[in-house]
């Protein structure tokens, strides 16, 4: 059965753990949206979140975008590589519609779990 939860555990909470994945990752890319990944020693993937006030002004803009990476990070949860992910929001990204930001954010998570796994492509 698969863990659907997103515990305290599976979040990059400190700018330490960010510090890493931002030190030589793995980068994934579609427009508004920017996927960065790095190896961890732990035995499940974490991600983090980077959505400024400067890309979404509103709160409820920011909060959307949070809810629908997490939602599909918690979902696809087990067959992400053993990684730390930091999704980064860019300017564009609030004119995409939820349906479109599953669908583009699935597909980084492949190219990143692709990437980790074969470093040389």
């Amino acid at each position: 059965m698969t863990n659907n939860t997103f515990p305290r555990e599976l979040r990059l909470l400190n700018s330490r753990d960010f510090d890493q994945v931002f030190k030589n990752p793995v980068r994934a890319s579609a427009q508004g949206m920017l996927v960065l990944a790095k190896n961890n020693n732990l035995d499940k993937p974490r991600l983090g979140l980077v959505i400024s006030k400067k890309v979404l002004k509103r709160a409820v803009w920011r909060n959307r975008i949070k809810r629908i990476v997490r939602e599909t990070f918690r979902n696809s949860q087990d067959n992400l590589p053993k990684a730390d992910l930091v999704f980064i929001a860019r300017p564009k990204i609030g004119d995409i519609s939820n349906s479109e930001l599953s669908s583009t954010l699935q597909r980084l998570w492949n190219h990143v779990s692709r990437r980790l796994d074969n470093p040389q492509s």
